[in-house]
């Protein structure tokens, strides 16, 4: 499991650099981005002492032509999404990236009553943004853990210079997507960036106090400003649950539908999970007046509840609830096929189930024309002689 101790705050290139520090390769990850095909220069990364803590420092060397726009750059919702799609990441990750990039673009549109087809994405459209995002989904998938919770968030305080104006802490965009987040403020200046918001709840299943664990690592990623008395600097711990039964909290949201066609039952559910939902559910009910209909339950981190709430239903049901889970990861074998990923589940270390990722399986005996059980075989004798 990761955990998100956000006493600083939290930003998209202090993210980067604590899944840098937490071993994210910056070859592997500079790969990823450069498949963006935008134009950006380069990354890197150093070591830097916030207030005496050694973290690391993500940087985007921005090399494009110094024109008198170049600084101010920005792209629209549209062409991040062409890019995320020409990129080399996978399938699952291109929507996750996308379907954050829609959350930042409904949260500008509902302060600026604008439709979301013609925001412009101001803070969030910068090119290191994007970069930070896209940069970050990469890194989340590489470690391959789903089982994250994150301290409340530090938001800071005064005021904040945006494209409108000055506004008080947290900023408009900021303050909508940590809805239903758990803030304070401690400090005299923003510490929760929009892409930090953003990255933290999209992420986070639960937010609460350090969980019982046997810690494995510890990362730190630096903020730009080294501020005396505090380390600017966002910490991830990564370890194993270890009585796996600790609870965990997720918001329950139901709706019933009789007057939706059915065919559009299918895209809901992928651009709910793509949002960040940890399950979807759909039940037959019999509603008013002898009507057949649809009961759409959703279990989602209950920092995302409102990007997810939204519906043309009269009503929405909400609630939050405790939840427990086994401590989950994935390994990676190989196959004469190719590599497969496997989903293994403990109770305090010790393991109690482990099954090939379905979708591998499918893709490969596609490619090479057998059956799926083929694949599946291959890989699990794989792993039993590793």
């Amino acid at each position: 499991m990761l955990y998100f101790d956000l006493f600083s705050g939290a930003s998209g290139d202090m993210m980067l650099g604590a899944l840098i520090d937490l071993g994210l390769p910056l070859d592997a990850l500079r790969g990823a981005l450069g498949s963006l095909a935008l134009e950006y220069g380069d990354i890197g990364a150093e070591r830097v002492s916030r207030a005496g803590v050694s973290a690391t420092k993500f940087h985007l060397h921005d090399k494009r032509p110094a024109a008198a726009d170049a600084p101010h750059r920005h792209y629209h919702l549209k062409g991040i999404a062409n890019a995320i799609r020409r990129s080399a990441l996978t399938a699952e990750s291109q929507d996750r990236a996308i379907a954050l990039f829609e959350r930042l673009a409904a949260a500008e549109a509902a302060i600026h009553q604008t439709p979301i087809e013609k925001v412009h994405l101001h803070e969030v459209g910068a090119l290191d943004s994007i970069i930070d995002i896209v940069g970050a989904v990469y890194g989340f998938e590489y470690f391959g853990v789903d089982d994250i919770v994150s301290s409340p968030l530090n938001v800071g305080s005064g005021t904040v210079h945006c494209a409108h104006g000055d506004f008080p802490v947290p900023a408009p965009a900021t303050a909508r997507l940590l809805s239903g987040a758990p803030i304070y403020a401690d400090g005299s200046s923003e510490l929760v960036t929009p892409t930090g918001a953003l990255l933290v709840t999209a992420y986070a299943r639960a937010f609460g106090p350090i969980p019982p664990m046997r810690l494995d690592a510890i990362a730190y990623g630096a903020g730009e400003r080294d501020p005396a008395g505090r380390p600017n600097v966002l910490r991830i711990l990564k370890g194993e649950r270890v009585d796996g039964g600790s609870a965990e909290r997720v918001v329950k949201i139901e709706c019933e539908i009789d007057d939706m066609n059915p065919q559009f039952f299918g895209p809901l559910m992928d651009s709910l999970l793509a949002a960040g939902a940890l399950d979807v559910f759909y039940t037959p009910v019999q509603m008013k007046k002898n009507r057949p209909g649809t009961l759409v339950t959703v279990v989602a981190p209950p920092g995302i509840r409102s990007a997810l709430a939204e519906s043309t239903t009269i009503g929405l049901r909400y609630e939050e609830m405790s939840r427990t889970c086994l401590e989950r990861a994935v390994e990676t074998v190989s196959t004469p096929y190719g590599d497969v990923r496997f989903k293994i589940a403990r109770r305090d270390g010790r393991e109690l189930n482990a099954a090939p990722e379905f979708d591998d399986c499918a893709r490969l005996a596609a490619e090479h024309g057998v059956p799926i059980k083929t694949i599946q075989a291959a890989a699990i004798k794989s792993r039993d002689a590793s």
